[in-house]
């Protein structure tokens, strides 16, 4: 429950971050008289900084362990998220943006990695889930806090309260284990046996010890290109396409620019604004809650298939929204139904994928690649939404991510593996096979006699 408690709060803090933005905008933007670029620039400045963070995350948590990353997580957060209060100007507050999005592009992929080494098999995906709860728990938040200070104003109070869970994250986090499999790729295999019998009891810790030192044993050295090389190659594609496709479809110019879209229907007063899309929030809760219940019993596949098509279908719905008024009732069911789709699907499913899909050596550089394919996308949807709603009008720019939506189902349905109720270590049987399970008894085989074998 600890374990599940800190990584959930980086979560946490991660939401209310993207949510907190999106309110702080309707005040800061005149406060600061910022141009739809610039405006565009302080959005997305924290999106660069997550694309360096998550490229570097990888070697970063290999090199001084998850638990210690996570510490430096939430004392980056705590700095970063409090200095935004204090902008003098744009540039500034763009350029503290950047350094807070370095320690999320950290955070996020390091906190998915923690849960999914820690979590018994039975309960992983419901675990890894967490991490998403949370970060739509955060930005819902982050709304309601908008909501509650819109009638100060206070841009700045908005973006800095995230300061305060960031320290008690911290306190959390230095009462945390290192995960098993970290301490074994440190040489410390009797620490990670006692840390294994504390998460399961009911495990023969030693035996998962012997699991996790031959899946160790490979050659795998961590390096970024092994992604996408020998055995691994269609492992790299599959994260980076997923990644890439989860932004690329629209989530972020929901999340960012809603109480804009709301306001652009037909919504003129910013609190009505803010308090729809903080609505529309509590829902993306509900859904990805849900999505938490059942992704251990029906699959990751089935859930992440259905919600890219309810994506779709939600597209389709804000094309009819604009083109026919515009309409802000059918505005708001389609974000609403956008949103909720999203957090069932991709939202819940993409960190489990990015845990789930690779080796000990060479998980945190997946969850590292897909994240950095997944800010490329984000930083091109933040960068070019605004202006493409200007230029082409609602109707075209949702019409485009509807299109989007399609391929990524494509996409999806293709390429991604049934991960549920399988051991870590068992994975790499899937790629070693080409892409499809072995037959059963086969994946032990593969962990025992190597990739030449199998």
């Amino acid at each position: 429950m600890l374990i599940m408690l800190a990584a959930a709060m980086i979560g946490l803090i991660y939401g209310y971050d993207l949510g907190s933005i999106a309110t702080a905008l309707l005040f800061l933007t005149p406060d600061f008289h910022l141009t739809a670029f610039q405006t565009s620039v302080v959005t997305t400045s924290v999106v660069v900084g997550q694309l360096v963070g998550a490229f570097v995350a990888g070697r970063i948590t290999n090199r001084f362990g998850r638990k210690n990353t996570m510490i430096a997580v939430a004392l980056g957060y705590a700095a970063f998220t409090g200095l935004q209060g204090i902008a003098p100007n744009e540039w500034f507050l763009a350029g503290v943006r950047f350094l807070l999005g370095f320690i999320i592009g950290v955070s996020i992929v390091t906190a998915p990695a923690y849960i999914a080494e820690s979590a018994p098999k039975s309960i992983r995906g419901s675990m890894i889930v967490t991490f998403q709860i949370a970060t739509v728990s955060g930005i819902c938040i982050a709304y309601f806090v908008g909501l509650a200070l819109a009638g100060t104003e206070s841009w700045r109070l908005i973006l800095s309260l995230a300061a305060i869970p960031a320290l008690i994250v911290f306190f959390l986090v230095l009462r945390l284990p290192e995960t098993a499999r970290g301490l074994m790729m440190m040489g410390r295999r009797e620490e990670a046996v006692e840390v294994l019998r504390r998460v399961d009891p009911d495990m023969d810790a030693e035996e998962e010890a012997d699991i996790i030192e031959r899946d160790l044993s490979y050659d795998e050295q961590g390096s970024f290109s092994e992604l996408f090389r020998g055995s691994f190659r269609r492992a790299g594609i599959f994260v980076v396409g997923l990644g890439f496709l989860v932004q690329i479809t629209g989530i972020n110019a929901i999340v960012y620019y809603s109480p804009t879209i709301v306001e652009q229907v037909g919504v003129k007063s910013p609190r009505g604004a803010i308090l729809a899309t903080a609505i529309i929030q509590l829902f993306a809760v509900v859904a990805v809650v849900v999505s938490s219940r059942v992704i251990d019993r029906l699959g990751r596949r089935p859930i992440l298939l259905g919600g890219i098509t309810a994506m779709g279908i939600a597209s389709v719905i804000l094309v009819v929204a604009f083109a026919t008024g515009p309409s802000p009732v059918l505005a708001i069911a389609g974000i609403l139904l956008f949103t909720m789709a999203f957090n069932f699907g991709y939202g819940a499913i993409v960190w489990t994928y990015a845990s789930e899909s690779f080796p000990a050596r060479l998980r945190t550089q997946g969850g590292s690649a897909m994240l950095t394919s997944d800010l490329t996308g984000n930083i091109i949807v933040g960068i070019v939404f605004l202006n493409a709603l200007g230029v082409l009008g609602g109707a075209w720019t949702f019409g485009i991510f509807a299109a989007l939506s399609v391929l990524a189902f494509a996409f999806v349905y293709v390429l991604a593996p049934e991960t549920k109720g399988r051991q870590l270590e068992d994975i790499r049987a899937y790629w070693y096979n080409g892409g499809r399970w072995p037959e059963e008894g086969r994946g032990a085989s593969v962990g025992a006699a190597g990739p030449e074998r199998a």
